[in-house]
């Protein structure tokens, strides 16, 4: 072997292009690059799952999982309107507006250097000195407006506008992209400025997640106290009793500071619970009244946990509107809750509302006993075997409350606990599988699997606990002289359901409180906005949903950089994993020399020399 060190490992095609891209994490490319693979995943990757079946499975094919609908697919989802280039650009695009800028502020406040008494410039200042000396007078003003402005500028507000810049272009790809995928499903080739019925944004869900991020973001940065920086180190030779006081005065302010915000984030986890208990309550609400107002999947998902027969959400609705009613009876829509109760074994009547007794008392007994219902004593109304439908039935059990409540929480408990033991699990194999080899990790993962199961079951079980207490156990059985078209509406049962289920958030991890509030919050926010504003597609609503994109996604990115502290949960991690990149260049390294160690979590001093009223800031 010579003396002049290893031989340089085997170069491969890709060398020709990667060595151009800077191993810096926040480098505009390293950004460009995390960005568009995490979105390409999140938008395409799900939509790729049904024809990946109806290749192993052939009786799943047809028409929407053929060739041509798969190069429908490619071609939205990888173009310049797709969804992963639209965030690419607004997030990479600002990085790279950022440097830019301080590139430009460098160059105008570098000193010349004199050669021979005169001024030796670089070709790019005059440039600029002759450029200026082109444009109009007012043109040269604002010129020297702004410079001035990039001068005075904090680099917290540079990174703002910078997003702000790159976001707008990035808003108008993104919509223009659905605007034209929603013109080709709907086989229209019309403009999207031609009268329809519903013109509701196709990005107002990602806006609302984004708002809501963003100024959780703003509220945590307000409730958190910023921690000192380090302490300075103390030599031990001629040792400074000032300085040892200096010191020992920051530790304790730092521990000071610390227990001020434990007890703020205790704070903060009881206003999360309560905004998820409030979110919930109109989610669920819209889920039976108005379930126009939420995402088709949501409420799809919602019917599957719940276990509810359709016809009694048409019951429900119909109850609301008056065309089903214990005392007018129902011309157009009785037959429905009858061919439920025929179906489920019961006679016909139970399900009549011309027979059905609309108040409790002497008046319903009778009826009961004319019609045989014997679980239904001084109360009236639909009867509970109709709407529990076959829970217990194989137990004997339908006609209990208690046990149509347990059984389905149990039921749900176990849905749940298949859903959140891979969620729980995943995370840890892929980040950190060697802690999989601790029995008490294993234990703890497995246990927060549990509580998380047994949230959603306590869910559903205090729904339908709180419905029978309110129409059967409790409320109709001491107020009997009040009609069943109460208890049974929409302020009644139901509302008392929507309200009992949120509390379940209690039995959740404090920590993961914030998460669930933050995803049901956009919901609950669509499920409050106007109908006739959200479909009209006017120009003004069309301009607050991008002003409202533009701000809370600059937001974002601004905190991601400057202030991490103040997101939560999986903003945080996304953010944190764009910006900074804890495995940037991981991959590029580890091809050339595999002894090289994975880029660490915290990124190195970027190679642009930042101005002092640049100074990014490293209190967070």
């Amino acid at each position: 072997m010579s003396g002049n060190g290893p031989p340089s490992p085997p170069k491969s095609p890709l060398s020709k292009w990667l060595p151009t891209i800077s191993d810096e994490p926040s480098h505009p490319s390293q950004v460009a690059l995390r960005t568009y693979a995490l979105a390409l995943s999140l938008s395409l990757g799900p939509s790729l799952i049904p024809f990946a079946v109806s290749l192993a499975v052939p009786k799943f094919r047809g028409s929407k999982t053929s060739l041509s609908a798969l190069k429908g697919l490619l071609r939205r989802e990888l173009g310049h309107d797709g969804f992963a280039f639209a965030i690419t650009f607004s997030v990479a695009g600002g990085a790279m507006i950022k440097r830019a800028l301080i590139s430009v502020y460098q160059q105008q406040s570098e000193v010349p250097i004199k050669d021979n008494g005169a001024d030796a410039k670089k070709p790019s200042d005059i440039f600029l000195s002759r450029l200026n000396a082109t444009l109009p007078k007012h043109a040269r003003i604002l010129l020297t407006s702004l410079k001035k402005l990039l001068l005075e500028i904090s680099a917290e507000n540079l990174t703002f506008i910078s997003n702000i810049i790159s976001t707008s272009v990035g808003i108008i790809l993104l919509q223009s992209g659905r605007n034209r995928t929603a013109r080709l499903r709907n086989g229209s080739t019309t403009s999207s400025s031609a009268p329809q019925v519903d013109q509701t944004s196709p990005t107002l869900d990602l806006t609302l997640l984004l708002l809501v991020r963003a100024v959780d973001s703003i509220i945590q940065s307000l409730i958190l106290h910023k921690t000192s920086s380090p302490p300075s180190e103390v030599k031990t030779t001629n040792v400074d009793p000032a300085a040892v006081s200096r010191l020992v005065h920051e530790k304790l302010e730092r521990e000071r500071l610390k227990r001020v915000n434990a007890m703020r984030q205790r704070l903060t986890s009881q206003v999360d619970a309560f905004v998820f208990w409030a979110c919930s309550a109109r989610i669920m609400w819209c889920f039976f009244y108005e379930p126009h107002r939420l995402p088709r999947s949501y409420v799809k998902w919602i019917n599957t946990l719940a276990n509810l027969d359709g016809r009694i959400v048409d019951i429900l609705q119909a109850i609301r509107s008056g065309k089903w009613s214990y005392t007018t009876g129902s011309p157009t829509q009785g037959h429905l809750l009858q061919d439920s109760a025929q179906k489920l074994g019961y006679p016909r009547a139970w399900g009549d509302p011309s027979v059905l007794p609309a108040y409790g008392g002497k008046m319903a007994d009778d009826v009961w006993k004319k019609i045989g219902v014997t679980s239904r004593p001084g109360v009236g109304g639909i009867p509970c075997e109709v709407l529990h439908a076959e829970v217990g039935s194989k137990l004997g059990l339908q006609a209990s409350c208690t046990a149509n409540a347990s059984l389905r929480a149990l039921k749900g408990f176990t849905d749940a606990f298949t859903i959140y033991l891979p969620v729980h699990f995943l995370p840890v194999l892929l980040t950190r599988p060697q802690v999989m080899l601790r029995p008490h990790r294993v234990l703890e993962t497995i246990f927060g699997a549990v509580r998380s199961a047994a949230f959603l079951s306590s869910f559903i079980g205090l729904y339908w606990y709180a419905v029978c207490l309110t129409r059967t156990l409790v409320a109709a059985r001491y107020l009997p002289f009040i009609s069943h078209n109460f208890w049974d509406g929409p302020f009644g049962c139901i509302m008392a359901g929507c309200l009992a289920c949120g509390g379940s958030i209690w039995v959740e991890n404090g920590r993961r409180r914030g998460e669930m509030a933050l995803y049901v919050l956009p919901r609950a926010i669509r499920a409050c906005l106007p109908d006739a504003w959200v479909k009209s597609g006017r120009p003004g609503v069309k301009f607050v949903e991008r002003l409202a994109f533009v701000l809370s996604i600059s937001t974002l990115l601004t905190a991601a950089t400057h202030r991490p502290d103040s997101l939560r949960g999986l903003s945080r991690w996304t953010l944190a994993f764009v910006v900074n990149g804890p495995s940037a260049g991981f991959w590029k390294r580890k091809r050339r020399d595999p002894s090289i160690p994975p880029t660490p979590s915290v990124p190195p001093t970027p190679s642009v020399d930042i101005p002092p009223n640049h100074t990014e800031r490293t209190d967070a």
